[in-house]
């Protein structure tokens, strides 16, 4: 996460001598997967294509990640590519402008399909001794998580912005407390019947909202009055009814909430720099009861394994790592 773990060196591939020391690391190194984020273009003229490296370590597995796939020179960033996704679209009110999400999903995302394609690739190794290389496209990994939109939309259904409603149930929104937020689902009538028997919700009783079909039809009004009803009481309160009668509620919690959830704060990692004293917090890994197999190093500065690296691997001794500095190859 974030860098941790990792060993950094510098290295200037647009000068020959760089592109020779990069060669030299591959095939002198256990390398087992070579991984870029550079546009396609370079991918040749900085001699860091599947061809060339291939041809230095024959079993590799190649991996280039790019906005759009090896074909489209296109620069990208997260955000563009939730626009041009259609993700901006389907987040923010419905008659607001269209929002960027609050975490580089794409980004992460793709990052999730490359590791699978990894451990596919790694697997055919095993079992064939053969290389490959793989392409992610951040586009394709991006639309790929639209599966329900993309069918309805080709289905001729209007799929938009709903804020923080839900298409098909209701009522399910952020609703205020007396001292916060909360976010309700509710995703059945039975669900629905006993909420409007709990102390100071008898007022949601109405007929029209016995089926979920009717809660929708009259959402926005529905919404306000059950607000009505939610803020009279404390988060904590709120969530100790609901969750009495099975409907799934959440506090919003704030970043520093989750940092003291119980559930999370003793799984979350931590990774110290040694010279700084700075202690960095991590998400834990999602499997329960999975921990990091070894302390997390702090993540390195840039180029701070230029030494260890160039000296133990190619055996490069401290003046000529001095002059490949001074001369900007590293």
């Amino acid at each position: 996460p974030n860098n941790c773990g990792k060993q950094a060196i510098t290295l200037n591939l647009a000068e020959a001598e760089g592109r020779s020391i990069l060669h030299s690391l591959i095939s002198s190194l256990p390398a087992d997967i070579f991984a870029t984020n550079n546009r396609p273009s370079s991918y040749t003229k900085l001699g860091i294509d599947y061809q060339t490296i291939k041809t230095i370590q024959p079993n590799i597995i190649w991996l280039g990640t790019t906005g759009f796939g090896p074909d489209s020179d296109e620069a990208a960033y997260d955000p563009v590519l939730q626009a041009r996704a259609g993700w901006m679209d389907l987040t923010g009110e419905p008659d607001g402008s269209p929002l960027v999400f609050g975490l580089p999903m794409v980004d992460l995302g793709a990052s999730e399909h490359a590791y699978g394609a990894l451990m596919k690739a790694l697997y055919r190794r095993a079992v064939s001794g053969e290389g490959s290389r793989i392409d992610i496209s951040m586009l394709r990994s991006t639309v790929s998580w639209m599966a329900s939109p993309i069918m309805l939309t080709a289905l001729g259904e209007r799929v938009s912005r709903r804020g923080n409603t839900h298409q098909f149930f209701a009522p399910a929104s952020v609703y205020p407390t007396r001292d916060g937020y909360v976010y309700v689902a509710v995703g059945n009538d039975r669900q629905w019947e006993a909420i409007t028997k709990l102390p100071g919700f008898e007022s949601l009783a109405d007929e029209k909202y016995q089926r979920n079909a009717g809660r929708i039809a009259d959402v926005e009004q529905l919404n306000r009055r059950l607000a009505d009803c939610t803020q009279t009481l404390t988060t904590a309160d709120l969530a100790t009814a609901l969750n009495s009668i099975g409907v799934p509620i959440a506090k919003v919690n704030t970043l520093r909430d989750v940092l003291e959830d119980p559930l999370l704060k003793e799984a979350f990692a931590h990774a110290r720099d040694e010279r700084s004293g700075t202690e960095l917090i991590l998400p834990p890994l999602a499997e329960v009861g999975a921990i990091y197999e070894l302390p997390l190093r702090f993540p390195p500065r840039l180029g701070e394994h230029n030494a260890a690296i160039y000296g133990g691997v190619l055996g490069y001794g401290a003046a000529k790592v001095s002059d490949l500095r001074s001369r900007g190859i590293i």
